[in-house]
């Protein structure tokens, strides 16, 4: 316990000491301060149905973030302390241990956790303590971008106007420099959480691919700005290719803030200004994140209900053998595979491919966009609440701004369009390696001869089509029109 009453500043998806409203203001008080995390897996409104425990892929990425952001606190001198339970009742007995003043966070402007912020408000406004949050994780507030109606616009293209007409969010932050902390504080282990897998460990390739945390989060920004930016409106759809930011996991904990990549982008497109159309397009898919949250804010239960009631009478076929060769690479598809493979080693998809992968589940195979977007959920280290399911009720065409309904991506056109060198399936399906370009999409169309000299035995190192490309699109065609024939008829 210190003399002085401190500040506690609760952390949440907020890991990073840079641009961060709550630690800034706290350092600036004058007083000592106690940066506390709060691993919550009880409070009601985190809980189902209400919201989903972080997947397998996210609880190793918190654990690596959490260990990152404790090794910075340390250097500025106020050590992270780590508590488990429901927010309320830990951090209300926590404000009276450390005979706190007040306690501050930055807002997350989805309902589960607003439930749980107000939980907490009543408890140490019982106890005589005070609490202050700040702007959260987005550009705007979803007060400031309503439609006639109060609602989130359902569109992305006035949405990301209006987004625009806002002007610059405020400049960021800077990080704190030394912090008076408070000693003898009980601390938790990270590793009494078990947020990592030990038996079996499958995270090596996570391992392999990431290296979470505020300090890699800048780097990873500032060489996209440097070095990858230019082209980035075309290079971003070749998975061939490293044309992307890479920064989406590094966004979902909070490592690094929308508006920090806001002005370091502006600030990018004004110093050099050939590149002012790639970082347009760039700063176009942060929009596209801040469009899906805002959506969140007003569809809590996003990834449960279609957002087009019509989708609700749609046809699904319930086939856990083809889910299963889905989940498991194993559909004889090969961007598809490439895909899901990518996706198991590391945690991450390039957005085009998931685009693919997630057409071909739910048209080509008929399987309702929820089980996919529940594989996302736990395999992703980017898995985000608003995006994920938004991304997937769009491919879907049930959701907000949705691609239209006969829009079935054709799994080999896209391969050979956007991994036209079959590169990006060759490192995911290395058994298909030796195929020539003209077949490495579609191997089934090669002759014996062809696939012995690959050394591809379809049926048995790779298997053939579970279904056939055409057939597929023209069942779901049909599906889909007969619930918009059934939509029309009723209104």
């Amino acid at each position: 316990m210190t003399s002085v009453p401190p500040i506690i500043v609760w952390f949440r998806d907020d890991l990073r000491l840079s641009d961060h409203p709550a630690l800034h203001a706290a350092a600036n008080a004058g007083v000592p301060v106690i940066c506390l995390y709060v691993h919550d897996e009880e409070s009601p409104a985190l809980k189902p149905p209400s919201a989903r425990p972080p997947g397998g892929a996210a609880r190793w990425w918190l654990a690596q973030s959490l260990r990152s952001l404790q090794a910075s606190l340390g250097v500025i001198g106020a050590p992270l302390v780590l508590r488990k339970g429901p927010a309320a009742s830990v951090i209300g007995k926590f404000a009276r241990e450390a005979n706190a003043r007040a306690v501050f966070w930055n807002e997350i402007a989805q309902a589960p956790h607003q439930a749980v912020v107000r939980e907490v408000e009543a408890v140490l406004a019982r106890d005589g303590i005070g609490s202050q949050k700040f702007p959260g994780d987005l550009l705007a507030a979803p007060a400031n971008i309503r439609n006639k109606e109060g609602r989130c616009l359902r569109v992305f293209t006035p949405f990301w106007r209006r987004l625009q007409m806002l002007g610059d969010p405020p400049k960021p932050l800077p990080a704190p420099g030394k912090l008076s902390g408070a000693p003898n504080l009980a601390s938790d282990t990270l590793e009494s959480w078990h947020l990592e897998p030990v038996a079996p460990d499958w995270a090596a390739g996570l391992r392999d691919t990431w290296n979470p945390g505020e300090a890699s989060a800048q780097a990873r920004l500032a060489a996209f700005l440097e070095n990858g930016v230019a082209g980035y409106a075309g290079e971003r759809d070749r998975p061939d290719r490293d044309g992307t930011s890479n920064l989406s996991p590094h966004l979902r904990f909070g490592e690094i803030s929308p508006r920090q990549i806001w002005h370091a982008a502006r600030f990018a497109a004004a110093d050099r200004p050939p590149l002012s159309g790639d970082i347009d397009k760039f700063l176009s898919e942060l929009g596209w994140r801040e469009f899906c949250r805002h959506l969140l804010f007003d569809v809590p239960d996003l990834s449960k209900r279609n957002l087009q009631p019509s989708f609700d009478a749609f046809p699904w076929r319930h086939d856990p053998g083809a889910l299963r060769a889905w989940q498991r690479a194993g559909t004889g598809y090969p961007i598809v595979d490439a895909g899901m493979r990518e996706l198991w080693h590391s945690g991450v998809m390039h957005n085009r491919v998931r685009m693919v992968v997630a057409s071909f589940l739910v048209k080509h195979l008929l399987i309702d966009w929820r089980c996919g977007e529940q594989w996302f959920w736990d395999t992703l280290v980017d898995a985000d609440a608003g995006s994920n399911p938004a991304n997937w009720q769009w491919v879907a065409g049930s959701g907000a701004d949705a691609a239209p309904y006969f829009r079935v991506f054709n799994p080999i056109l896209q391969g050979q369009k956007f991994d036209p060198d079959g590169a990006y399936v060759r490192r995911w399906v290395p058994e298909l390696a030796l195929l020539p370009a003209g077949l490495i999409h579609q191997p089934w169309t090669a002759t014996p001869l062809e696939l012995a000299g690959a050394g591809v035995e379809l049926g048995n190192t790779y298997p053939t089509p579970i279904v056939d490309h055409r057939a597929g699109r023209e069942r779901a065609l049909a599906a889909y029109t007969r619930i918009r024939n059934a939509s029309m008829t009723s209104v």
